[in-house]
């Protein structure tokens, strides 16, 4: 990697020191520090050198702009992909996987067994070649409980009893559970006395943190259980949430599995034709939704909404707890009602209804191309698959505290309930905005040891500097996903925590968590991923649409390996082989899986995202198609063509801006004011399609680049818009 303007560590002054706001007297005593470590260790060993200044001089009080001399410094002309965390052996062996390695890692993989640490590489390739022993082992360790064990753990090569094929095999055959039901019990990690659940409403930051234990969990799970039966629909029936990532939401999320239904997952944040569109697609009777959306000052009313989207019956929430006076429909009910019913059950358990692995639990939705959403539905191995990624890479167990800010409407919020309860931690909840200082004083109240973020998140923490004075010490480690991450702002985002690691996560609903992710047990470069998930191998496509060959650096589209526990094998309301599957290559027998985003192979041995590689965008984690948000855009304004949108990431990587062109009827209505035309492009998407979403640039362009058979190549586009300082683009 070659800085410009970066000096090597032995040419820093104490001067140099100063020029970022240090006082004299620290500055001497940093530089001192700085010159024994370099003494101390060999000027090639870059990644020791780094740990060392990390731990002992770099704290989070001290500016950035020194973290970032004291990274870039040490690490100058020393190649791409440098580290910013490294594991050592001592604590690698306390890991899940370290601990697990250590005791059975020459059974696993013989002769190959050195260490935890040396031999991961190898373990990752076992787990996709043993898969019975590997997911056998996994099951064990996180304590899954059957009520009827499957047959075997992979079945390849099958057909469902319909004759529809199953690329990926089946796993699990003839299993018999329920997975919300395993979040609940008591079993050898988890006692019904420790606490499962720890929040804060936004707002309470003098008073302390609210916790739950197992016990009264349970409790509060079947109580409503017994009270959805009361409704008396059949079941296997869809039931939707549309609110806030709270505790009652958790609560109701488990519930609704553990009776045998099925969830619908509806973020809050969605329009009513949104969310119209997704409660007919799954066919939802009933849902459970919030009279308001409380975000500081601001009330934002969701029940109204959910009228609007002429749901069926709404059972509703008041916010907060507070006291419930809004009229409600003639058929919805308000949320006291509701448990009124059961009142005689409570502390009654509810017998969980035990389901074939394959049963539905949750109906997730993910854009594609076509302008509706796909609805994927989750089983009951999907579960199986978040909590084992959360035990493999992010290393989570009993008493940890698990905060992700994220909403049950998108897969990380049920992923975060099985990944803390079927791993024996705590899910931290906070009732308000993550991006203030409120939230940054819940993770150190709460004691918070993996906090999930997504970059959009993270920048503005940066930005406003809101973690300032606040203590992360707690953090084990940090976990990315949703969007392409920045280097420097993670490099700031670790130093928050004196340094713990990022572990990058990169999946999707349609495989219940990640292909590609990082791990404990290899050093984590920065906005980089390190290892294929455990069980999975992926491919980097050539131009000639053939995987490039194994560690030769490269680009292209990311191409899966079918065969892969968790992963979707049918769509609701699309073709499953037709989006996944269809002109895709064949690999060593086998039809390679589509995912639609552009990887990067490089020499340093990591993978890194460009992006989407097909007509999808990501905008704050939420994956759109272009054709959703043109069919908004185009009606806009009537001296609107035709537009295209285009997510384009930063120069310096990061997430998606969203870029509008816009071709004009007239070429005279091109020189229209383009800032007006952004602020109604940005009201329309807002109230039509998610109030999150914003474009950072509208273009005027003479016409769209097109294929032989008219289809717009947005490809070409955010090539050029990619090399353009878009703030000046007009033409």
């Amino acid at each position: 990697m070659v800085v410009e303007g970066v000096k090597s560590l032995d040419c820093i002054t104490i001067s140099d020191i100063e020029k970022h706001g240090i006082s004299s007297n620290i500055a001497e005593d940093l530089h001192q520090k700085l010159k024994q470590i370099i003494f101390n260790h060999n000027p090639t060993s870059a990644p020791d050198t780094w740990t060392q200044i990390s731990t002992e001089i770099l704290n989070p009080d001290l500016p950035f702009s020194f973290h970032q001399m004291m990274y870039y410094g040490c690490y100058k002309d020393l190649g791409p992909d440098p580290p910013a965390w490294i594991p050592n052996l001592k604590m690698a062996k306390l890991t899940n996987v370290g601990r697990l390695l250590k005791q059975r890692g020459k059974e696993f993989l013989g002769s190959k067994y050195k260490d935890p640490i040396s031999s991961f590489s190898e373990f990752q390739k076992f787990s996709v070649s043993n898969p019975e022993v590997y997911w056998k082992t996994i099951f064990d360790e996180m304590n899954i409980s059957f009520s009827v064990p499957p047959s075997c753990i992979l079945r390849e090569n099958s057909t469902e009893e319909s004759g529809h094929s199953l690329p990926g095999g089946q796993w699990l055959p003839g299993a018999v559970l329920n997975a919300a039901s395993n979040c609940l019990r008591e079993n050898a990690i988890r006692s019904l006395e420790d606490t499962v659940l720890v929040w804060r409403n936004e707002g309470d930051d003098h008073l302390p943190v609210n916790t739950m234990t197992l016990k009264k969990l349970r409790e509060e799970v079947w109580l409503v259980a017994h009270a959805l039966k009361t409704l008396n629909l059949p079941e296997g029936s869809a039931i939707a949430i549309d609110m806030p990532m709270d505790v009652t939401a958790v609560v109701i999320y488990l519930a609704i599995i553990m009776a045998g239904f099925v969830v619908v997952s509806i973020a809050d944040s969605f329009a009513p034709l949104e969310i119209s569109t997704r409660l007919r697609i799954s066919k939802a009777k009933a849902i459970f939704t919030q009279d308001f959306i409380i975000r500081g000052e601001k009330k934002i009313p969701l029940y109204r909404r959910v009228v609007e989207a002429q749901s069926p019956m709404a059972i509703v929430l008041p916010t907060r707890e507070s006291c419930f006076s809004m009229n409600l429909r003639d058929h919805d009910i308000s949320w006291s009602t509701f448990l009124e019913r059961v009142e005689q059950c409570k502390g009654a358990e509810f017998l969980a209804v035990e389901q074939p692995v394959e049963a539905f639990t949750n109906i997730l939705f993910s854009s594609g191309t076509t302008g509706e959403p796909k609805a994927i539905p989750w089983t009951h191995a999907t579960p199986l698959k978040a909590a084992a990624d959360a035990w493999c890479h992010m290393d989570i167990r009993k008493d940890d505290v698990v905060a992700w800010p994220t909403n049950l409407g998108w897969m990380m919020g049920p992923w975060l309930v099985y990944a803390a309860l079927l791993n024996g931690a705590s899910i931290a909840l906070y009732n308000g905005s993550p991006l203030g200082p409120g939230f940054a004083k819940f993770v150190q109240d709460a004691k918070v040891t993996m906090l999930g973020v997504i970059p959009s998140i993270v920048r503005a923490w940066k930005s406003t500097n809101c973690t300032n004075g606040y203590d992360w010490s707690s953090i084990r480690c940090f976990s990315s996903s949703g969007e392409a991450s920045n280097t420097d702002e993670y490099l700031w985002l670790m130093g928050r925590a004196w340094y713990k690691p990022v572990i990058e996560y990169c999946g999707g609903t349609e495989i219940g968590g990640a292909f590609v992710s990082g791990s404990f047990l290899q050093p984590q470069a920065l906005a980089a991923f390190s290892t294929p998930a455990m069980g999975c191998t992926l491919y980097v496509l050539g131009s000639d649409g053939k995987p490039i060959p194994e560690n030769r650096p490269g680009v292209g589209e990311l191409a899966l390996d079918p065969v892969e526990f968790g992963a979707s094998s049918m769509l609701l309301n699309a073709d499953h082989d037709q989006i996944y599957f269809k002109g895709m290559p064949k690999w060593k027998g086998k039809v390679l899986r589509r995912h639609g985003d552009e990887f990067e192979y490089t020499s340093g041995g990591y993978y890194r995202a460009h992006g989407r590689a097909d007509d999808t965008m990501n905008l704050g984690g939420i994956k759109v198609s272009s054709v959703e948000i043109e069919r908004i855009c185009n009606g806009v304004d009537d001296s609107i063509l035709e537009t295209a949108a285009i997510g384009v990431p930063p120069a310096g990587g990061g997430p998606e801006r969203l870029v509008i062109a816009v071709v004009f009827k007239d070429s005279i209505d091109s020189a229209q004011n383009l800032d007006e035309l952004k602020i109604a492009i940005n009201s329309s998407l807002q109230k039509k399609l998610n109030p999150l979403f914003r474009a950072s640039y509208v273009v005027s362009v003479s016409s769209l680049p097109r294929t032989a058979s008219n289809k717009v190549m947005r490809r070409i586009l955010r090539q050029q818009f990619g090399q353009l300082n878009l703030g000046a683009v007009s033409w």
